[in-house]
């Protein structure tokens, strides 16, 4: 039995041994990057952990120089106030999610079809939004006065469910597909919602995932809705305005223990800064993680899709 004489070239050989500048440049650029992205949030997350003096007397260290949970222990004080919250963001999250999905790409998908006669004007008055909007007071006016929706939960969803942005962003996405393949489907006997759910929205699971995620970061850092529209409900505050009226009580009381020398224990208030920021970004750090595939594969699709007008 003949034997293979013929020998592989040893790579590893300085001789074989070629290095690709670009390739170094590029993942050096991408590692900095990434550490300057990650970095920042050990720094808090340490920070938080340390206590009100060694943040004082040696400034923000990547570990703790003297390890303290005080802080979240003033946060978590009322730990039924802080669950409470808690699930308010979730139920608006998920369900202002779920609900803007679904109306922003059945609408995206409408004036993506080029025989839809309505298709121009819809864009226009949808990208009009973009540019032009009523301001503070008509929402207000709209909010509590016509649709009597003062201290619900649906008055921290409904502003938010359609976004003009995403809007366009989907419909470029759904301009992309294949014409066969929908005119195939058609010819089959299936109507256009059915098109809709059954093949266009599979496809375009990278961009709702996109989509998803602005809208979940929307609806979770929110606090702003809930200043307008919760005055007298405390149990529907969400999260960020909880923590946003807990710290400016904190300063309240450090600011007259200062002035008027009352006998009040010291507040931490720059470690308590730090661990709001972690008990906030947790969750959504977390889904990040886990939508971090779609949300790179939907920007760069959506981006250079064609079809759109």
């Amino acid at each position: 039995m003949a034997t293979n004489d013929v020998k592989k070239p040893n790579y590893y050989h300085p001789k074989h041994f070629r290095i690709n500048f670009n390739q170094v440049f590029v993942h050096s650029f991408l590692i900095a990057l990434a550490l300057a992205c990650f970095l920042p949030f050990v720094l808090v997350l340490s920070s938080s952990l340390s206590s009100e003096r060694a943040v004082l007397d040696y400034g923000y260290r990547f570990f703790p120089k003297e390890f303290s949970i005080d802080a979240y222990k003033v946060i978590f004080s009322d730990p039924r106030q802080i669950l409470n919250s808690y699930r308010v963001s979730i139920v608006v999250t998920v369900v202002g999610t779920t609900l803007g999905l679904m109306m922003t790409s059945a609408l995206a998908y409408v004036i993506s079809r080029k025989n839809y006669w309505l298709r121009k004007p819809i864009s226009f008055l949808v990208f009009f939004t973009m540019l032009f909007n009523g301001g503070i007071v008509p929402l207000y006016i709209l909010i509590t006065r016509y649709l009597q929706l003062r201290d619900t939960l649906w008055a921290l969803i409904l502003p938010a469910m359609v976004a003009p942005f995403f809007v366009l962003l989907l419909r470029t996405y759904f301009a992309g597909l294949p014409e066969e393949l929908l005119d195939a489907a058609r010819i089959d006997g299936a109507g256009e919602f059915r098109i809709y759910w059954m093949i266009a929205m599979p496809l375009a699971k990278p961009a709702l995932a996109t989509v998803g995620l602005f809208y979940i970061l929307g609806y979770w850092n929110d606090w702003y809705s809930a200043l307008l529209f919760i005055d007298k409900r405390d149990e529907l505050v969400p999260l960020q305005y909880m923590l946003y009226k807990i710290m400016a009580n904190l300063q309240v009381i450090t600011s007259l223990r200062n002035t008027i020398l009352l006998d009040i224990p010291q507040v931490p208030l720059m470690t308590i800064r730090m661990a709001m920021a972690i008990v906030a970004a947790g969750p959504v750090t977390i889904i990040f993680l886990l939508l971090q595939k779609y949300f790179v594969q939907g920007l760069t699709i959506g981006a250079f899709k064609g079809g759109g007008e």
